[in-house]
C-alpha cells in the first residue's frame, strides 16, 4: 500500500470510531509506562535514539537535549559488552558511529569507553563516549519514560542471567519499572521479560520472520505484551483496523515528515518515534489547538 493511500485511511477511520467500539470480551488488559511530564493527550513524542537529527544518537546529550526538545520519553537500545555489561548503542558493529572497528560485542566495557562516539556525526562531539544502561537509567530517573530496545544480538535462548535479566534488574535499581516500556524484533526476549517481570510494559517490535502473517491482536495475545511497535511503512488498512478493534496500543518509527505525523496522529496512533521531538512537539500542539 502506498503512503498516499495510507493517509487517507488514517484520515478517515479514527481509532475511536473503527468497526464501532470493541467488546468487552474481546479486549485485553494493556500496562503502559507511565510519564513522568504526562499532559494527558494520551500520546508519547518518543525521541529515537535521543534527538538524532540533532545530536549523535544513543549519546548523553542526544538525550539530554530531547527533553529540552519536547520529548516525553527516550528510546534506546541495549547490547552487552564482551564482559557482560549492559550498553547503549544501536549496531552491532562499531564501525559507523565510533572510530572502532569490528563487533561490539568482541569489546569489553572498559575498550568500549576508549572510543569517540560523536565524531562521526560532527567533530565537536568527540567528547561523547558509549553510555552504559546504568548511566542513561540515573540521568532518566525522575525525569523522563525510556522505551528500551533489547538487541536481536545480544538475546539467547537462556531466560536467566541474560541479557533480559541483566536489564530488568537495573531498572529495578533505579525504580523505573513503572516508566519503561521493554521492546525487541527478537520475540525470545518478550517471552523471558514477561516470565521474570509480568508487570513491567513490554512492546512487541513486529518482525515479519517471526511473524507466520499473525495480526497484530494475535501476535499480542501470543506473546502476552502490552503495545505493538512496526514502522509507518508497514502499517496498512488491515493492521488500523485490527489494532484498533482489539484497542491496542500503537507506537510507530521513524518519523520526521510533519505532514506524516499529522496524519497519524489523526488515525490515532499512541505515539511516534522520532529523531526530532521539537517538530513532532509542534505538531501535536497544532493538532489539539485545531481539534478545540
Amino acid at each position: 500500500m502506498g503512503i498516499r493511500a495510507l493517509y487517507l485511511i488514517l484520515v478517515f477511520v479514527p481509532i475511536a470510531t473503527v468497526n464501532g467500539p470493541a467488546q468487552p470480551s474481546m479486549i485485553q488488559k494493556h500496562s503502559l509506562p507511565t510519564l513522568y511530564n504526562d499532559d494527558g493527550d494520551n500520546f508519547i513524542i518518543i525521541a529515537h535514539r535521543g534527538a538524532s537529527a540533532y545530536f549523535p544518537e544513543n549519546t548523553m546529550i542526544a538525550f539530554k537535549k530531547a527533553i529540552e526538545l519536547g520529548a516525553e520519553m527516550i528510546e534506546l537500545d541495549v547490547a552487552l559488552s564482551k564482559d557482560g555489561v549492559p550498553v547503549v548503542f544501536h549496531d552491532a558493529r562499531l564501525n559507523k558511529h565510533t572510530n572502532g572497528r569490528g563487533y561490539l560485542s568482541n569489546y569489553t566495557l572498559n575498550e568500549l569507553k576508549q572510543l569517540d562516539a560523536g565524531s562521526w556525526f560532527d567533530p565537536q562531539f568527540s567528547n561523547q563516549k558509549i553510555p552504559t544502561l546504568e548511566e542513561v537509567l540515573k540521568f532518566a530517573s525522575g525525569t523522563i519514560a525510556i522505551n528500551i530496545e533489547i538487541k536481536r544480538e545480544a538475546v539467547s535462548d537462556s531466560i536467566f542471567g541474560g541479557i533480559e535479566q541483566k536489564v530488568i534488574q537495573l531498572v529495578n535499581e533505579f525504580d523505573m519499572q513503572n516508566h519503561v516500556l521493554f521492546s525487541s524484533f527478537d520475540y525470545r526476549a518478550l517471552l523471558h521479560l514477561k516470565q521474570l517481570a509480568p508487570d513491567i510494559p513490554v512492546a512487541l517490535l513486529y518482525n515479519r520472520r517471526q511473524s507466520n502473517r499473525l495480526l497484530p491482536n494475535q501476535l499480542v495475545k501470543k506473546y502476552g505484551v502490552d503495545a505493538f511497535n512496526c514502522s509507518y511503512r508497514q502499517l496498512s488498512r488491515k493492521w488500523i483496523a485490527n489494532l484498533n478493534k482489539y484497542r491496542i496500543p500503537s507506537f510507530i518509527y521513524t518519523v520526521n515528515s510533519k505532514k506524516r505525523m499529522q496524519k497519524l496522529i489523526e488515525g490515532g496512533v499512541n505515539g511516534i518515534f522520532t529523531d526530532k521531538p521539537d517538530v513532532l512537539q509542534t505538531v501535536v500542539e497544532q493538532y489539539h489547538s485545531q481539534a478545540q
